[in-house]
């Protein structure tokens, strides 16, 4: 069996997210960079199908600018065994990202293939949804547990009313949400074999996939700062703040 997992660099949860002062982005000059955290959930379960000798082959692909190879290779330190760099300089929506990793899917014949449930920076939660229509294969999200038999895959997926069981017969498309597991700690020696691992490199324009995006932002802007807190004496005067303020 081979996995083809998504591995989308974002900016890193820890950091305090500025905008820029013309409202035309988010500054990501000089700001940390990381594997979205639910892609790093999605690459630890196909390493761990892997570890049990269900999967034979681990592939990591990531849509990103040239600069990104050092997180791919971060991929591959976590034990993946090859990684695809999908190369474009302006960042890609998610129907283009869903059909471009259908491409992918064309070149390598995945059994399975794994996503985060979204990413942080537009929490969008569609690729792996919009990808499964467009490959006609079953999909099964926000899978908190994840196992693999006869070739089928079993998912619980968390639902507003509690867990949900699913059955899906392979190849498929699962997302991960946050209880599926705890991704590995990467060593030294791991990050030292993940030099000489396979990584391709694949122009954008050469798989042939327009943008033909249909979304288009216009400005970026904070959110409004918190006005400054008051002490109040009793209850009588936080009605009476209320008020004035036409909240009550």
């Amino acid at each position: 069996m081979k996995i083809l997992v998504g591995y989308k660099r974002v900016v890193d949860y820890n950091v305090r997210i500025q905008v820029k002062p013309d409202g035309s982005g988010v500054e990501t000059a000089g700001v940390k960079l990381s594997p979205n955290p639910f892609d790093e959930i999605a690459l630890e379960e196909a390493l761990r199908l892997r570890d049990k000798g269900i999967a034979s082959e681990v592939v990591v692909a990531t849509i990103a600018p040239a600069d990104a190879q050092a997180h791919l290779r971060n991929g591959l330190a976590m034990g993946a065994n090859r990684a695809i760099h999908v190369v474009t300089e302006t960042a890609v929506q998610p129907l283009t990202a869903a059909r471009i990793f259908l491409k992918l899917i064309e070149r390598e014949q995945p059994d399975l293939v794994i996503l985060g449930k979204q990413a942080i920076d537009d929490d969008a939660n569609q690729t792996g949804q919009m990808l499964a229509t467009l490959w006609g294969r079953p999909q099964a999200t926000f899978a908190s547990k994840l196992t693999i038999e006869a070739g089928k895959a079993t998912v619980v997926r968390e639902v507003d009313a509690g867990l949900e069981t699913l059955e899906v017969e392979l190849p498929a498309v699962v997302t991960t949400d946050l209880r599926l597991n705890e991704p590995r700690f990467i060593k030294l020696p791991d990050i030292m074999k993940a030099k000489t691992k396979p990584l391709d490199t694949i122009p954008l324009a050469e798989l042939g996939v327009e943008a033909n995006d249909s979304l288009k932002t216009l400005h970026y802007a904070p959110p409004a700062k918190r006005s400054r807190g008051v002490m109040v004496k009793d209850a009588a005067e936080l009605v009476a703040a209320l008020k004035q303020k036409g909240l009550l």
